[in-house]
């Protein structure tokens, strides 16, 4: 069923919306952008409509706001930012069952200094403020109208805040306890074709002029005819369409209410650039969230001190099947592990990275003595990429590299962060430590720092994405991380090799992949990964995915690292 004005609103009274004048967009100074790979999209779909998506029409848009109650602000550069942010979360999510997320514009207005409260601002750096602090969902932060610019302060009691029943006396919530959610990379798109591929990942905040014919919309395809482009506002798009008539449109969310345009939202004429619609428009790609726990590396730099594997490695030369559990019969991959007891963690970041470099030790040795199995624990305890509520891999590379690891013999893997959120409330113990029993008590007894103790770290890091260079890293120096959408399916796997497409896969955990091989009945081809779940889960730990493409995104984000000589 398509939306209809009919089934979206009211129509309210022209001069309803007199009191809008002075929006609330101003351009910022230095405009930054935190860039992926361009986007590339072919054969877009000729209509698109986020409020009735997919063949089954689901709405997965969020709510529209009024800026303006419950006192004027021209915050509309922030709903345009979140509305849009909040829209593309539950899109990642691929769930509209799940709950909608309306994320905090009271926590901007609050602290994002790059803009003037609700003296106005750009969407491009509120983006760049969630980029670098994160957004909480509205329940910490119930919008106030009201801004840094009018006497609002920023401390923790203004980002989250509850109060006690009976009390007038409201505390701030601690940011262990709720989520906070993220963008990973933000930027600028103008123009028509640039903004329908954009849309394609999910909805957009452009910024527009304001007319009184605008201001007093109610229905049907806008079109100005004034010519004014002198942008003062800021709104979400999401979605475009032609008409019976052929006339090309874009769909656009405001916010200033239900009541008015079409149920807060509208329709103006694509193409001509009318009201500097396709002049200034901006996306934000949200962070991966909940589930295990993974976050994106960003902006980490690499250290690469030697040729890339894949610029010497023709990939004709390498074989159609490579397992590193056997090569010519001998196992060199490393223990297997759960990453959920005795309590439950998001260190999926930690436990790929150490599982993999454990495993590229255990190849440079040649197969010969002990294993040596990292401490995740230990990465965990010091913040060295993450803590129990996730974590980057490429940080706990760099960490390693500049600081060392120990092995599990020195911490054993607890589940919990031991130093703290920031692992700044760790000693030498968090290091490496022995207990042995006392006079009072057997067990847990008395522990103590162990001084010396060996430490492993890594010369040289990077990340690797797709067949080729995946191949030849886990070729020609061992198992790698990769990142993966964990989706419900994902987590029901029993065996076989695994596919599931999903349109937007957002990765969310990490594992590790130690070759990949071809079936010999199917011709498919796939991966060989491990996980982090116990031996009980999927073929022993372990799984085979498709390789390249409807597998999950598990060839968008992979890293590694190469030990230092033992």
């Amino acid at each position: 069923m398509k939306l209809t004005a009919a089934l979206l609103f009211m129509p309210f009274m022209a001069s309803a919306a007199k009191f809008h004048h002075g929006h609330g967009f101003s351009q910022a100074e230095n405009r930054q952008e935190v860039r992926g790979e361009t986007l590339s999209v072919n054969n877009v779909p000729k209509e698109l409509d986020f409020r009735a998506y997919g063949e089954d029409e689901r709405n997965y848009v969020s709510a529209v706001r009024n800026q303006h109650i419950p006192n004027y602000c021209g915050a509309c550069y922030i709903f345009a930012a979140t509305s849009a942010l909040a829209d593309r979360i539950r899109l990642a999510r691929g769930d509209t069952s799940s709950k909608e997320v309306d994320l905090a514009v009271q926590s901007i207005l609050n602290c994002d200094t790059y803009d003037n409260g609700c003296h106005g601002g750009d969407p491009i750096t509120v983006y760049q403020y969630i980029h670098e602090n994160g957004i909480p969902e509205e329940t910490c932060q119930l919008y106030a109208a009201e801004g840094h610019d009018t006497g609002r302060t920023c401390n923790a009691i203004d980002v989250c805040m509850d109060c006690a029943p009976g009390s007038s006396t409201c505390t701030a919530v601690d940011d262990s306890v709720y989520y906070s959610y993220g963008v990973d990379e933000y930027g600028l798109v103008n123009g028509t074709d640039a903004m329908i591929n954009e849309l394609q990942r999910g909805p957009i905040a452009c910024t527009v002029a304001v007319t009184d014919d605008f201001e007093n919309y109610d229905g049907g395809i806008f079109e100005d005819t004034t010519g004014d482009t002198s942008m003062d506002h800021s709104i979400s798009l999401v979605g475009y369409g032609t008409d019976e008539n052929g006339v090309d449109y874009w769909i656009g969310r405001n916010s200033w209410g239900t009541y008015w345009g079409e149920g807060g939202f509208f329709q103006i004429v694509r193409g001509t650039n009318n009201l500097g619609i396709e002049a200034n428009c901006q996306y934000a790609v949200p962070s991966a969230e909940d589930n295990q726990k993974w976050t994106k590396d960003g902006d980490v730099e690499e250290v690469i001190l030697t040729p890339r594997p894949h610029t010497t490695i023709s990939s004709d030369d390498l074989p159609e099947n490579w397992d590193w559990r056997n090569v010519n019969g001998v196992n060199y991959v490393t223990w297997d592990k759960n990453q959920h007891i005795p309590q439950y963690c998001g260190s999926c970041w930690a436990q790929g990275v150490t599982s993999a470099l454990s495993d590229r030790l255990y190849i440079q040795s040649g197969a010969k003595g002990a294993q040596v199995n990292l401490s995740p624990q230990y990465l965990i305890n010091f913040n060295g990429g993450g803590t129990c509520s996730g974590g980057m891999p490429a940080k706990a590379y760099r960490y390693i590299q500049k600081n060392g690891i120990v092995d599990q013999t020195c911490a054993i893997y607890e589940a919990e962060n031991l130093g703290g959120r920031f692992g700044n409330s760790c000693n030498d113990q968090c290091i490496c430590k022995t207990c042995s029993p006392n006079a009072t008590s057997f067990s847990p007894g008395t522990c103590e720092a162990v001084t010396e103790f060996p430490k492993y770290t890594v010369t040289e890091y990077g990340k690797a994405k797709g067949i080729d260079e995946m191949k030849a890293e886990i070729y020609a120096r061992g198992p790698i991380g990769c990142g993966i959408d964990a989706t419900n399916a994902f987590e029901e796997y029993t065996g076989g090799i695994y596919e599931e497409e999903k349109r937007f896969p957002m990765v969310n955990h990490e594992i590790s992949i130690a070759g990949w091989g071809k079936d010999p009945e199917t011709g498919v081809e796939y991966w060989i990964g491990r996980n982090s779940w116990g031996e009980w889960w999927g073929e022993n730990g372990w799984f085979r995915i498709k390789m390249g493409g409807s597998n999950l995104a598990v060839e968008s984000e992979c890293d590694w690292g190469v030990p230092a000589a033992l």
